[in-house]
């Protein structure tokens, strides 16, 4: 089973086109997972009216935040693997399929996208390219090039990373560095996500420019090691007690 959590916040502009590019390529047990954070647009409405029973909504969230409002999401996913969504983007008809592909031998996968503009218009080729995207522990503590909307995991990864840590500036650095740990990754070179690029992106990575000062980064750092550290060997501790 495949649950697609998808985290929404005033979201009405494009997720009508995001949902019908994800529903078509879901099985009939499959379903998505719309955590909406108290948005103040037509996004719910939106989304109910798919009418489709393979969407679950849970809504009137007051998270004011897409990490706690994603990991919302996660806590209500059924299924066996998580793929996560951005309400913005919009998926090629492939997506699925060769994620899956990936997914049944690998703990977590993440796939390069297309950056598009408002419009829909192509503004980037390739997210790796800009990112230098590719798997290791400390080349992603010190660079993050995990990215949410492109990554998709199994439930072993799921168990591990629930429940985030408090003031998690980015979720998708959290998962990725756990999973690292714990099992395996692979960056994949298929462009599966239309990734939109637009003023009212919510995360750092969606400007590809941090906004935070050296010195903040060295600090947030330090403190996203300790947490990963501490998770980390929890996980040992149990399987050492199992």
């Amino acid at each position: 089973m495949i649950s697609v959590c998808m985290p929404t916040y005033n979201g009405s502009k494009y997720i009508r086109e995001q949902i019908s590019s994800i529903l078509y390529q879901l099985g009939v047990d499959d379903e998505i997972v719309v955590s909406d954070d108290s948005s103040s647009d037509e996004t719910v409405q939106i989304v109910e009216e798919f009418a489709d029973s393979r969407i679950r909504v849970f809504k009137e969230n007051t998270f004011h935040s897409p990490v706690y409002n994603f990991e919302n999401a996660l806590k209500h996913a059924r299924g066996d693997y998580i793929f996560m969504a951005d309400q913005d983007d919009v998926w090629t008809s492939d997506k699925v399929s060769v994620m899956m592909s990936f997914l049944k031998k690998t703990d977590l996968v993440v796939s390069d996208c297309f950056i598009i503009d408002e419009s829909g218009n192509e503004e980037i080729g390739s997210f790796y390219f800009i990112k230098r995207s590719g798997s290791g522990f400390f080349k992603n503590l010190y660079k993050n090039s995990y990215i949410g909307c492109c990554m998709a995991f199994n439930r072993r990864i799921a168990e591990v990373i629930i429940p985030f840590p408090r003031n998690l500036a980015m979720h998708d650095v959290w998962i990725g560095l756990l999973a690292e740990l714990i099992g395996d990754t692979v960056f994949i070179d298929n462009k599966l996500v239309y990734y939109r690029h637009h003023a009212n992106n919510c995360s750092s990575t969606a400007t590809f420019k941090s906004k935070y000062s050296f010195c903040y980064k060295i600090w947030y750092r330090s403190v996203l090691l300790f947490f990963v550290m501490m998770r980390y060997f929890k996980v040992l501790f149990k399987r050492y007690e199992s």
